[in-house]
């Protein structure tokens, strides 16, 4: 059995943009509104819509690696991604609008963008309201350890056996991964921000810190020269069931010529890992977050 579970905020706010970017028109909500929603009408038509005006606006929450603004340029996974698929729909041009996390899907439903574009994890709760893409990328735990590896980590259930000392987010699912593999309580260290997990490292408070892969290749790229590595990314397993948490684009439910169109782009880029790494390799996704054939959406939106 195979199950998912909620990808978290990946990455602080303090270092992220916080309001909406200053682009004229880009705000507005569509004049025709679904009666009593605020959902644009003639959702059925958007494909066709998009590409005679030739752009989609798209909401994106400042969340490295995931979407986010790099010299006033809109980068990262999910915009990288849906412009190479919504380029090849005819639909060269993507008008961006950033906003917080939790308004993206109110702001998808109210019309004041087409497409969720930011990496957001696929949750049942989420599925009624909003409609998903297949799944972009899967998120694979990996260790953080010092340079080396002198404890010849791999996994948590290593870490148990060599009782070494794990740092993990807050509230965050690592410590319950990290439990289930046999981690004890007496060596687990909460940290409050990922920085805090590789400065716990370098100092010896903790012999490795466990996130997703994706997160810690992009905290060692942004303290390039630290002496850390990351290890190679693993599935966790927590009472025989494998934790993948996958994330995707997301689109209002009547838009689906658009959804299905996507999709049938993204599966020639997933069922294509080594241009899924030329993409995507310079935020830190590699073959390890392909997404497996068999994970599909309808089955992560049942529960």
């Amino acid at each position: 059995m195979t199950t998912h579970l909620t990808r978290r905020r990946l990455l602080g706010r303090g270092a992220l943009l916080g309001g909406a970017l200053a682009v004229p028109g880009l705000l507005s909500a569509c004049s025709r509104t679904e009666a009593g929603t605020g959902a644009p009408a003639g959702d059925a038509d958007l494909l066709a819509r998009l590409r005679k005006q030739g752009h989609v606006r798209v909401g994106f929450a400042g969340e490295a690696p995931y979407g986010f603004q790099d010299g006033g340029e809109l980068a990262g996974e999910a915009p990288t991604l849906h412009r190479e698929i919504f380029t090849a729909l005819g639909i060269p041009e993507l008008k961006p609008t950033v906003t917080e996390f939790g308004a993206l899907i109110p702001g998808l439903l109210a019309g004041r963008f087409d497409v969720v574009s930011a990496g957001m994890a696929i949750t049942p709760d989420r599925c009624a309201k909003v409609s998903f893409s297949e799944p972009e990328f899967i998120s694979p735990t990996a260790l953080m350890v010092r340079e080396g590896n002198p404890k010849g980590l791999s996994d948590l259930a290593s870490c148990a056996a060599a009782k070494a000392r794990v740092g993990v987010l807050t509230a965050a699912v690592e410590s319950g991964y990290a439990k289930a593999a046999g981690v004890g309580d007496g060596a687990l260290v909460s940290l409050a921000k990922q920085q805090d997990g590789l400065d716990a490292l370098l100092a010896g408070r903790i012999d490795a810190f466990a996130l997703t892969g994706i997160s810690l290749r992009w905290l060692a790229r942004t303290n390039g020269g630290k002496a850390v590595e990351v290890l190679e990314p693993f599935v966790p397993v927590v009472d025989g069931v494998k934790r993948y948490s996958p994330g995707g684009a997301v689109f209002r439910q009547g838009a689906v010529s658009l959804r299905e169109a996507f999709d049938r782009e993204l599966a020639r880029i997933t069922g294509d890992p080594a241009r899924y790494v030329r993409l995507l390799g310079e935020y830190g996704f590699t073959e390890r977050e392909v997404p497996p054939r068999t994970l599909r959406t309808a089955e992560l939106c049942a529960g």
